[in-house]
């Protein structure tokens, strides 16, 4: 029996709540993979806010592609890793209130949203998932 998640099970694991880890390619160096807050609607594009003057702001300006992948901490482990092209577009307001809720709760959200001041050095990065990769050690025997 295959270990791969079906598309509907891969979508929905995606949708939950996981810290997804991000790589960057970089330039005669291996990619640049660290630790990100996300969101996913099924059928949608993976988004995340980072501040645009970061590392990771300053490497997409010169990426095409880049990776995601979410998973669990417990066993039986599952991963979801996706791949593809991305655009960078302004934060709109209420967005990083919106991903903080999602990883906080809503009070500790909203204090943090609010705490981390003006979001104007921020950008949402949207993520096109092309090619999907994913195992489900549910589904071993």
């Amino acid at each position: 029996m295959s270990l791969t998640m079906s598309k509907t099970e891969r979508e929905s694991f995606l949708a939950g709540l996981h810290v997804g880890i991000v790589s960057i390619p970089r330039s005669g160096r291996g990619p640049l993979t660290v630790p990100i807050w996300y969101a996913y609607e099924p059928g949608g594009d993976v988004w995340m806010v980072t501040g645009r003057d970061s590392v990771k702001g300053r490497l997409l300006q010169a990426a095409d592609r880049i990776s995601l992948c979410a998973q669990t901490e417990q066993a039986p482990y599952e991963y979801v890793s996706i791949e593809g092209p991305f655009i960078i577009k302004e934060i709109e307001d209420g967005q990083l209130e919106t991903m903080a809720i999602r990883y906080y709760g809503d009070e500790a959200g909203r204090e943090y949203a609010a705490n981390a001041g003006s979001s104007s050095g921020s950008v949402v990065v949207s993520i096109t998932p092309e090619s999907w990769f994913s195992v489900d050690y549910n589904k071993r025997p």
